[in-house]
């Protein structure tokens, strides 16, 4: 066990209590109907996030010899969110990886693996320890396939556990996403929802490209429906998750619970918001929510990120160039703000809330 467990168990000691209360119903699978049993098919589970990523890994574990896991305290500890609990015990320390401290050599071993026919799967702890890997990433793994004239493939993905909610420490809560969404040759994801995490994460290790996925971790325990015979979605595909008629608002990860909250509140108040969750960051589909601006005329887009230089900022620039004529109103930005994540007690002030939200919201109708 490394060094920085201790420091890890004072981070994130919600998450034992909240893992244990979950641990009974997790467990035990739903048991599928007749229909699915007759057809080999498994149903519809309840699971967390956590432990929607957790089976979406032991899938991909199963499915291919070629997948590996890799991180700080991954193996027979689980991880510090135990997503990867009881992987290690499965396949052994020769698919489930403990590494040291050290992230820019995990992500430079995982390149090298990649050169070798492996399809690497590497933990970042946390996202403010994403950071020195960073010129691996952005200046090697991104790289690699257009510097060898596209004969080389980089299969790596990235887990990220990011966002903010959970009350932690400095470096413990970020939101570094647009960073790499800037960079060419990668590709960024972030789910929302225990079912799309369970998917997506099997997506990005089948992709042959290298994958940022960011996963937000104020949504690791909420449980929700996991369809684990139908995806339902390819992997960078946006979706409208609540139709609506007044004003499209957009975000991702956990900032879409956010706006499914606003949407709830706006509805008592007689407005009426289409939400559309981006589910990929880079690259984004933007067909979903060009239409939804077509019909509604007004765009809210709501981000735990640093609103300058960023993910929002780029639907705003694209939804102006690409959909001018049909906004009533300018494109409207809710974000968290441009200085560092401050203490976990100033968290609820700093990220944006669905009252921030339904403010945007009121000023683009105001227009």
């Amino acid at each position: 066990m490394s060094q920085r467990t201790e420091e890890e168990r004072l981070v994130a000691g919600s998450v034992d209590v909240a893992e244990a209360s979950a641990e009974a119903s997790d467990a035990a699978p739903v048991t599928p109907t007749t229909e699915h049993a007759e057809s080999g098919m498994r149903g519809v589970q309840t699971l967390s996030m956590a432990k929607a990523i957790t089976a979406g890994l032991r899938e991909a574990l199963r499915a291919d010899d070629h997948v590996l896991l890799m991180g700080e305290d991954i193996g027979p500890l689980g991880g510090v969110f135990r997503v990867t609990e009881g992987l290690h015990a499965e396949f052994g320390d020769r698919r489930v990886l403990d590494t040291p401290l050290a992230e820019s050599g995990i992500v430079g071993t995982a390149i090298g693996l990649a050169m070798r026919g492996y399809r690497p799967v590497i933990e970042i702890q946390f996202d403010g320890f994403i950071f020195p890997a960073f010129d691996q990433i952005t200046t090697q793994l991104a790289r690699q396939t257009v510097r060898h004239d596209g004969t080389v493939s980089m299969p790596v993905v990235i887990r990220v556990p990011y966002g903010g909610h959970i009350g932690s420490i400095e470096h413990h809560q970020e939101s570094p996403e647009a960073y790499f969404a800037h960079t060419p040759g990668l590709r960024v994801v972030s789910p929302s929802s225990p079912h799309d995490a369970y998917w997506m994460i099997q997506e990005a290790i089948d992709s042959n490209d290298p994958v940022l996925f960011f996963e937000p971790k104020s949504r690791y325990w909420p449980k929700g429906p996991v369809d684990l015979d139908h995806s339902g979605m390819p992997l960078h595909a946006s979706r409208v998750i609540r139709q609506g008629t007044d004003v499209t608002v957009v975000g991702h990860g956990a900032m879409v619970s956010t706006l499914l909250q606003a949407a709830d509140v706006a509805a008592g108040e007689g407005t009426s918001l289409e939400v559309v969750d981006l589910r990929s960051l880079s690259p984004i589909d933007y067909g979903p929510i060009l239409d939804s601006v077509q019909r509604t005329g007004r765009l809210v887009v709501a981000q735990e990120a640093y609103g300058f230089v960023s993910i929002g900022s780029e639907i705003a620039a694209t939804v102006a160039e690409r959909a001018f004529y049909s906004l009533e109103a300018p494109v409207l930005r809710v974000s968290a703000f441009d200085t560092p994540f401050p203490p976990a007690a100033l968290e609820a002030e700093y990220l944006p809330s669905p009252d921030r939200v339904l403010e945007a919201v009121d000023r683009a109708l105001a227009y």
